[in-house]
C-alpha cells in the first residue's frame, strides 16, 4: 500500500503541470498565429507544408523551454514567467527569420517550402538555446 501511494503521490503536481502547460501550448499557437501577418491555420487547412513547417518548429521550439521550465521551476508561477520568456524569444526568431529571407512573409504564404524549412530550425534552435540559458 505505500508503494501505490508513493506511485500516485505526485500526479496533482503532474496534472497541475501538464495541464499548464497543455493551456499555455494552446495560448502559445493562437497568440502566434495573430502576430504574424498570414494565418498559419488557414494556410495548414490549404495544404500549405511551409506554414505547417514553421508552426511546427515554433511549437517545438515553444515546448522545449516549457518542459525545461516544468523540471526545474520552484513553482506554477516561475514555470509560466519561463513560458512567456519562451514565447518573446519565438516572436523574436520569427522576426530574425525576416530579416534573413527578402520578402519572408510572403515566401511562406506562397508555401516556399525553403523558407518554412528556415524558419522551423531557426525556431528550435532559438528553443534550445533558451532552455539552455535557464538557471536555477
Amino acid at each position: 500500500m505505500d508503494r501505490l501511494q508513493a506511485l500516485f503521490s505526485g500526479s496533482s503536481a503532474f496534472a497541475l503541470y501538464f495541464g499548464a502547460a497543455l493551456v499555455l501550448l494552446v495560448a502559445f499557437v493562437g497568440l502566434y498565429n495573430l502576430l504574424t501577418p498570414y494565418s498559419e491555420m488557414a494556410l495548414i487547412r490549404e495544404g500549405n507544408r511551409s506554414a505547417a513547417l514553421a508552426l511546427g518548429g515554433a511549437i517545438v521550439g515553444f515546448v522545449i523551454p516549457v518542459g525545461k521550465a516544468i523540471e526545474q521551476s520552484s513553482s506554477l508561477v516561475d514555470m509560466i514567467v519561463w513560458a512567456a520568456i519562451a514565447f518573446v524569444a519565438q516572436v523574436a526568431a520569427y522576426g530574425a527569420g525576416a530579416l534573413f529571407v527578402p520578402h519572408f512573409r510572403r515566401t511562406i504564404a506562397e508555401d516556399h517550402l525553403a523558407s518554412g524549412i528556415l524558419l522551423a530550425a531557426l525556431s528550435v534552435a532559438i528553443g534550445i538555446l533558451n532552455a539552455a540559458s535557464m538557471t536555477s
